[in-house]
């Protein structure tokens, strides 16, 4: 511990990331919520995080045009490696999921226009209990760099959250002098309970984790929502091109979310300016499902160019509504229901967002115009459901 303290005061002066990566949210496919840490590959063949998983989800992302919608990487989550590293240290891909090694996979995903994302952890070892990298450092970056990894997660689990500052601005000081462009993922903000250090956080990270993991339930979906709408004042002025708060996953195609509760997950998602990855089997999407994911209205909002968060700007009445400001000068607002049963009408008070002309309002659901409006906005929203209209003067 003495040695990584003399490295990290060594490296503290580096100056900020600085990467030219996260211009916009990142978009893309994670195995975490759908997979976990399956790792029985004769139980569960099509199902445990192996090559062939990642090969055939890239597959699928490039035939079924999630490429082309902007999902672009492919991330392998934890559990990925050997339990012990070489003797030299270095970290080694499981020799039976994945007996080609990290960088053929690599190779593959990029030969499909895709990026390959990895996952490792701050501590000493992973959440699954694998090998962390809080010794490591250094080497790990370079293994990945040399393996053609594009984005990189590291967790937080069996680690000290004094050292998270130093530990995750070292971490990304030896990613840059790798002088591959990684993209750099810390989950720094969702282990500390109170007061997180934004600023220093947006400045060392492109992505960062501020909450706990996403569960595959309505409520976890929603605890998330709150969570950034309580916070957003202590959020907000730190969000920008590079760097964006990672509200963790989305759960459509997954077995709990209704078709309204997918809409409004994906909506306000790109409302918060959030990363957009996906985890779900990609090979049994509904087409409702696809459609959600694959709306290119609502994925112009998330991929807005000034990389704005947006916030919530009433809460009342089993009624949330949110807005986010846009480069266009148009706004992308949320209309979203809390309520358990009943369709009813809910509005949007223009005065709140200090809009005093007529407005031209385009539901991006429908894809479909629905007139001018003056003053105010009403539409008929689904119990747990969301309306996402785009505003811009008329």
């Amino acid at each position: 511990m003495q040695k990584l303290l003399v490295l990290l005061a060594i490296v503290v002066a580096v100056n900020s990331l600085d990467n030219g990566l996260a211009k916009t949210p990142p978009m893309g496919w994670l195995q975490w919520e759908r997979y976990r840490c399956i790792i029985d590959c004769d139980t569960y063949p099509k199902q445990c995080v192996s090559d062939g998983l990642f090969r055939r989800t890239a597959d699928i992302m490039e035939a079924d045009g999630y490429l082309k919608a902007g999902y672009s990487y492919v991330n392998i989550d934890d559990c990925w490696p050997e339990h012990a590293r070489t003797e030299d240290g270095t970290l080694v891909a499981d020799k039976k999921r994945f007996p080609n090694g990290i960088k053929e996979l690599a190779d593959y995903v990029h030969g499909k226009g895709l990026k390959l994302g990895i996952y490792t952890d701050f501590g000493t070892l992973t959440c699954g209990g694998y090998p962390g990298s809080i010794f490591h450092m250094q080497k790990d970056a370079n293994t990945f760099a040399e393996w053609g990894i594009d984005m990189l997660k590291v967790d937080g689990c069996y680690s000290c959250n004094n050292l998270f500052h130093d530990g995750y601005e070292t971490f990304g000081f030896w990613l840059n002098q790798t002088q591959r462009p990684i993209l750099y993922s810390c989950s720094w903000p969702a282990y500390i309970p109170k007061d997180k250090p934004y600023k220093e956080i947006a400045k060392y990270c492109n992505i960062w984790r501020n909450y706990g993991d996403i569960q595959d339930s309505w409520g976890s979906v929603m605890s998330i929502i709150n969570y950034n709408g309580d916070h957003q004042d202590e959020i907000i002025p730190y969000v920008s091109n590079g760097a964006y708060n990672d509200i963790d996953m989305l759960l459509i195609g997954d077995y709990s979310l209704s078709e309204d509760q997918s809409k409004t997950q994906f909506a306000m998602w790109s409302i918060l300016a959030a990363p957009l990855f996906m985890s779900a089997d990609l090979s049994s999407m509904k087409d409702w499902q696809k459609d959600i994911l694959l709306n290119t209205e609502v994925i112009a909002v998330n991929q807005d160019p000034m990389g704005k968060m947006g916030r919530r700007f009433y809460k009342q009445n089993n009624q949330q509504n949110w807005v986010r400001d846009l480069a266009d000068g148009g706004m992308a607002v949320a209309i979203m229901s809390t309520r358990e049963d009943n369709p009813v009408f809910m509005s949007v008070d223009f005065s709140q967002l200090k809009i005093t002309t007529p407005m031209h309002v385009r539901d991006l659901y429908q894809h479909k115009d629905l007139g001018v409006f003056n003053g105010t906005f009403k539409a008929m929203v689904n119990p747990s459901g969301v309306v996402m209209v785009k505003l811009t003067k008329a």
